[in-house]
């Protein structure tokens, strides 16, 4: 994840920040099981395989002390944290059987995770997912039993295929895991393998010191300086992705109460933005519109009107045509719309150049800056066409909802001239097709740290 996370990052992270303070449901917990039950599993036939010899206590315990230290350096991922267990790690698999291993690296997880337990970080029943987060361990464990290699006496080919081991388990339990407790795709957890970058860059050092860490056991804590550094680096991080996560929800509840305005100003402009909103949805989808860009449609299409709450109520509210006069007044509404989201600031500023454009007509004669064709932004000719289809299929005071072929035969004259013909073809595909339309995700709830 960039220091800068895309829009579904910053979905995915919140929502990882909400479950560790949550009570586990049903779906985590099925995954803890299964990942948890396969863990033990595979650590005791490897244990079977090769018993455990004895080893010296002094080498062992300054390893476990220091990947305790290890594991509380966390960098915050969309769905989860990795830890810079490596440094600690590589030289624990040199100090004691390989077979123990797994046994150490649990135990020195759910040593760490108690300090967030004790503050009420994470509930307790997620001291569970210690488990599956040492399958890391495993990994490299088998390349060693299945060489009938001692790590100290490894070559550098068996070293680098228990460091792609230990990835390529890693990875694999951790795909499964987030498949069943979050139907996580593996396209989007894929994203995440840059950390295993980071694993290999510290194995080196690691390697290092494992090398020498019977002859010297203290060489071990020369490592603590530079997990200290990584921590400093990590707690910023996440302080700044909480930053960046609280600024983005108090955006979103601006823009909700801007909604709320509209609706309480005037009954049907309310209704008839919401109505919008879904059917602009399932166009941009339909369009392949990236993440950022939905978000900013669907909110584009929930405030296209937004300028109308500073419009004379007389003219609003007029039951008859309005005169040249009036409609000067009237077509403000969008500069008026763009300077209320300019307020707001962050990227509700992209979004009052949709609410500017909606009124803008492909053939360059709309408003308020006469843009044609592609010089109007997608998303406002989302919005005009999704716009001008619920106006036809809604009552309004002055006549009845327009029958779906007649609407059509609307959109299909007015494409090339008003709308957009590609953005008509798309909505046209949407309304006859049966699908349900996508719920809003934006508007549900803000993005909460």
């Amino acid at each position: 994840m960039a220091f800068d996370p895309s829009v579904e990052e910053q979905e995915l992270l919140a929502e990882t920040f909400r479950r560790n303070a949550a009570v586990m449901t049903a779906r985590e917990r099925a995954a803890e099981a299964v990942i948890g039950v396969g863990f033990v599993v595979a650590a005791a036939v490897l244990w079977r395989l090769q018993p455990p010899h004895a080893f010296a206590i002094v080498p062992a315990a300054l390893c476990f002390m220091v990947l305790v230290c290890a594991t509380l350096v966390r960098f915050d991922t969309p769905f989860g944290f990795t830890i810079a267990t490596q440094l600690a790690f590589v030289p624990l698999l040199f100090t004691v059987p390989v077979a123990v291993v797994p046994a150490i690296v649990v135990a020195a997880m759910a040593v760490a995770r108690l300090r967030d337990v004790a503050n009420g970080t994470i509930r307790p029943a997620r001291l569970l997912q210690t488990i599956g987060n040492s399958w890391f361990a495993i990994g490299p464990v088998a390349v060693f039993v299945a060489a009938h290699t001692d790590p100290r006496h490894a070559g550098a080919a068996i070293l680098v295929a228990a460091l792609a081991a230990q990835f390529a388990v890693d990875f694999a339990a951790s795909a499964l895991r987030l498949a069943i407790a979050r139907g996580a795709s593996l396209s989007s957890q894929l994203r995440d393998t840059w950390v295993y970058a980071i694993d290999a860059a510290l194995s080196g050092i690691a390697l290092v010191v494992a090398k020498d860490i019977h002859d010297a056991p203290v060489a071990i804590l020369a490592l603590l300086p530079l997990l200290g550094l990584l921590a400093i680096f990590a707690h910023e991080r996440h302080t700044r992705l909480e930053q960046l996560l609280e600024l983005n929800s108090a955006y979103r509840g601006t823009a909700l109460v801007l909604g709320d305005v509209v609706e309480a100003d005037d009954g049907y402009t309310g209704e008839h933005c919401r109505s919008v909103v879904a059917l602009a949805l399932a166009v941009g989808a339909e369009l392949g519109l990236p993440d950022d860009r939905r978000r900013n449609l669907e909110f584009g299409a929930l405030l296209h009107d937004v300028g109308k709450v500073a419009m004379p109520k007389n003219i609003i509210n007029k039951p008859g045509a309005l005169s040249p006069e009036e409609w000067t007044i009237i077509k403000t509404h969008t500069l008026e719309g763009q300077k209320m989201l300019d307020r707001v600031g962050g990227f509700m500023r992209e979004v009052g150049l949709i609410v500017r454009s909606h009124h803008e007509r492909w053939d360059g004669t709309g408003y308020p800056d006469r843009l044609a064709g592609q010089e109007i932004p997608l998303e406002a000719r989302i919005v005009s066409c999704c716009d001008a289809w619920n106006a036809m299929r809604t009552d309004r005071a002055y006549r009845r909802a327009l029958p779906v072929e007649k609407a059509r035969d609307e959109m299909i004259s007015s494409s090339g001239a008003q709308f957009d013909p590609e953005v008509v073809r798309a909505l046209l595909r949407v309304v006859a097709s049966e699908a349900p339309m996508p719920q809003p995700t934006a508007l549900t709830e803000p993005l909460a740290a």
